[in-house]
């Protein structure tokens, strides 16, 4: 058994690859941004082959920078940007086309037909999700009729369809699968029988021939193959990103919620073993699977409540590259903590639309209450304050459905290291927000699942012990003054609705 497990944790805007040891900690990372595309408003993109040199080259790196042999790896675990949509030929193994990223907005048009033709519900009820042209399934129409000669290739069954699990799969070990947390963001996927559903196929018109095989998300699912790493090394866990880090949060037990703060952000709370339908418009999820290395799981198959933010960590990026307010990312906090309050300023970061709760597309980012008073470091606080606004939506949303009392909120992602947000969290949810020591939390699930597969670790109890606090913040703003500013935060979000709409 090697000494260390090898997550690659495939994000929006860089790759990274990390190695965790048996205490779970930490031993080396290696991380590498890629280009972002955005042809038309609305539209973003990646390279197919940016993603997987970039992953491969950080791969190798975190290996060879810190002279570990293969022999050191005892499993490899994946976790991606989800709903991602990839086409390629399975000959080359050459994409046919940029791949269409979950931010992507061009298919709204198409998801208004499909509810205006009646189908809102039969989505509901077989894949958990809402209709959206966030999810791969609209994506990966589009492709098939927008791309010349793709669908006749498609039926012929010359091309694959993966969202970015499936495609470092099969570049690492040419076999074609997808783990069933991220077959659950497809709207193709039935999540109660765990399986492609023909109905939804026929609805979005795509040939069951592009699929990719499902696997259980702990399991030996392939081997990358030994001239990346010098040897053959199990691919052993699977997980989209927000599943994979409520993993390595932890969140073992029903009721139990966690809050990625990244590109978006994403909320989920642990539900068991039953799909708990949302009717304030959230998203049934799958969790995570366990395959037949995990006889001992009180069933195969976890599943979530989840909220989706669009953009978090993003808002951040455009103040650094879109306005050139701040030089590097780390410059916001000391930047807003300039500013005493926000100043009456509110910044409603919908670049891409609305996700949770209110699923509108066809809304754009505002930023209203500006004076001539205003500074750089209001327009800072306000945009560290719309991600926790947001957050704070999910969960009204979240606490109507489960009905269940948010004890603490889990933390992790690249912006929970900030402690004015973080504070300022607690504050609008007026519930303790926990950091804990590896905050790497997306790597470490995926490094779990995989790590549970081989027998690196023995059980989730051993992998709850693991987790740790590094730091609570408790709420302590008045009930009187959270109210004012979460009213005006939903007068500034009504503004922003609908903009794109005639």
């Amino acid at each position: 058994m090697g000494r260390y497990i090898l997550a690659l944790d495939q994000g929006t805007t860089s790759s990274r690859a990390i190695l965790f040891d048996r205490d779970g900690q930490i031993a080396a990372l290696e991380q590498k941004e890629f280009p972002q595309h955005y042809p038309q408003s609305g539209w973003v993109e990646h390279d197919a082959n940016d993603i997987w040199r970039s992953q491969l080259e950080v791969a190798q790196a975190v290996l060879k920078r810190h002279q570990v042999k293969a022999s050191d790896i005892a499993a490899i675990g994946i976790t991606n940007q989800r709903e991602t949509t990839v086409v390629w030929d399975r000959q080359t193994g050459e994409p046919i086309c940029p791949a269409i990223v979950w931010q992507d907005r061009r298919t709204a048009a198409l998801c208004d037909r499909l509810r205006n033709e009646g189908h809102e519900a039969l989505f509901a009820r077989k894949t958990g999700l809402v209709l959206d042209a966030y999810f791969a399934g609209t994506k990966l129409n589009w492709i098939l009729d927008n791309v010349a000669g793709a669908r006749e290739r498609a039926e012929r069954g010359e091309l694959a369809f993966g969202t970015v699990d499936s495609w470092l799969i099969y570049k690492l070990s040419g076999e074609h699968v997808a783990d069933s947390s991220n077959a659950s963001r497809s709207l193709l996927f039935d999540i109660h029988k765990q399986q492609w559903d023909d109905e939804l196929l026929q609805v979005l018109d795509v040939p069951r021939a592009l699929l990719p095989r499902v696997v259980a998300s702990s399991g030996v699912a392939a081997h990358a193959r030994a001239e990346w790493f010098g040897a053959q090394l199990p691919i052993a866990g699977i997980a989209g990103d927000q599943q994979a880090a409520t993993f390595g949060q932890a969140c073992l037990h029903e009721g139990m919620v966690k809050n990625t703060y990244g590109t978006g952000c994403f909320m989920l709370m642990q539900t068991g073993r039953q799909a708990a339908a949302s009717k304030n418009k959230l998203l049934t999820t799958i969790g995570w699977s366990f395959g037949a290395a995990q006889q001992d799981a009180p069933r195969n198959t976890c599943y979530m409540l989840e909220g989706s933010i669009f953009v978090a960590g993003a808002v951040v990026q455009w103040l650094r590259d879109g306005l050139g307010v701040i030089e590097k990312s780390a410059d916001i906090e000391p930047l807003a903590a300039q500013a005493p309050d926000n100043g009456g300023v509110y910044f409603v970061p919908a670049f891409t639309g609305l996700g949770t709760p209110y699923w509108d597309p066809y809304a754009r980012g505002s930023i209203s209450g500006l004076t001539r008073g205003s500074t750089k470091a209001h327009l800072a606080r306000a945009a560290l304050e719309s991600i926790a606004y947001q957050i704070a939506d999910v969960l009204e949303a979240m606490q109507k459905d489960a009905a269940i009392p948010l004890r603490e909120l889990r933390v992790d992602g690249g912006a929970a290291r900030n402690d004015l947000l973080m504070q300022f969290q607690a504050d609008m949810l007026n519930v303790p927000v926990v950091r804990p020591q590896v905050t790497e939390t997306t790597a470490l699930g995926a490094a779990y699942l995989a790590g549970l597969a081989v027998g690196f670790w023995e059980s989730q109890e051993q992998i709850a012990a693991l987790w740790q606090v590094e730091r609570r913040f408790e709420p302590r703003m008045g009930e009187a003054e959270r109210g004012i500013l979460l009213e005006k935060w939903h007068k500034a979000v009504a503004c922003s609705r609908g903009w794109m709409l005639a």
